[in-house]
């Protein structure tokens, strides 16, 4: 059967190869289903299978991968507009975590959290503290995805691979259209220590992520930012040593057609171009 199967595709009509292509996981869209060509499967936040879990403040919750076969896994941590502080930590065997984040998020909901972690030889267990108050719950959402590709394709990537010397750093201004972000960090194998900073203004953090891997080659970090508004600028620091230099890309993931006042004001406070009330900034002074 596999035979005759594969000698009806080698002598198919371009027709029925061209309907093949167009039915494949390939043409989806972005937002419901996205494997970039040489990048890893990517889902927002509505098209993760796995439930919505929440995490009150002072809470610990745990997703168990026993399987060797789960190598990559998702981590999606949003809020409902309120801020959102975070510890993410990977566990690998007892008293082990290769890999750690701390994350800071001015708006859950406008910025939800979003990254990739790379979960070689299981099993492994992703454990998320919201070191929060209790009054700042969030949603966590952990998935198994693909492992199939390198993280991020290297020809979206507008800026790198750039090496960062430890105790240096780089910053990435992006354009009032780019809706969102992806970044790349990684070693040659040498640990990794970083923090990943979302400006908008001067000294104005909307996202924090302070990182470290045990060997940023084998568990390299991939994230993709949220980016709404203008004067959105991406700083990267090697906290480590001037020893442990890291390999730095960035690059512009989704690109929107803003091209009025409104839609580019920058979003303060979960307000932007288009507000909770479903009008303009300009409406809400009024």
């Amino acid at each position: 059967m596999k035979f005759t199967a594969t000698l009806s595709l080698l002598f198919a009509t371009p027709s029925l190869i061209d309907a093949f292509i167009q039915n494949s996981p390939m043409k989806t869209s972005m937002g419901a289903f996205s494997t970039m060509p040489g990048g890893p499967e990517y889902r927002d936040s509505a098209s993760l299978q796995s439930p919505d879990v929440i995490v009150q403040g002072g809470s610990l919750k745990t997703w168990a991968f026993s399987s060797p076969a789960v190598e990559r896994v998702q981590v999606v941590l949003k809020t409902e507009g309120r801020p959102l502080d975070a510890d993410v930590e990977l566990w690998a065997g007892p008293d082990n975590t290769p890999h750690k984040m701390r994350v800071y998020v001015e708006n859950g909901a406008t910025r939800p959290f979003n990254a990739v972690m790379e979960t070689p030889r299981g099993p492994n267990t992703v454990a998320v503290r919201n070191i929060g108050q209790l009054e700042f719950p969030m949603a966590a959402q952990i998935e198994a995805v693909s492992a199939a590709g390198p993280l991020g394709d290297m020809e979206r990537f507008d800026h790198g691979p750039m090496t960062i010397q430890g105790g240096a750093l780089r910053t990435y201004p992006f354009d009032p259209n780019v809706d969102s972000v992806q970044v790349l960090l990684k070693t040659d194998g040498r640990p990794l220590n970083s923090r990943l900073e979302l400006l908008q203004g001067p000294n104005n953090n909307k996202q924090v992520i302070e990182l470290y891997t045990e060997d940023g080659l084998d568990r390299p970090f991939y994230a993709i930012i949220e980016t709404p508004g203008s004067g959105n600028v991406v700083r990267i620091v090697n906290t480590a040593t001037v020893e442990f230099p890291l390999t730095c890309s960035v690059g512009a993931y989704s690109i929107s057609d803003k091209n009025s006042f409104d839609e580019m004001q920058p979003v303060i406070s979960g307000y932007g171009a288009e507000n909770r009330n479903g009008g303009s900034d300009r409406d809400m002074f009024r």
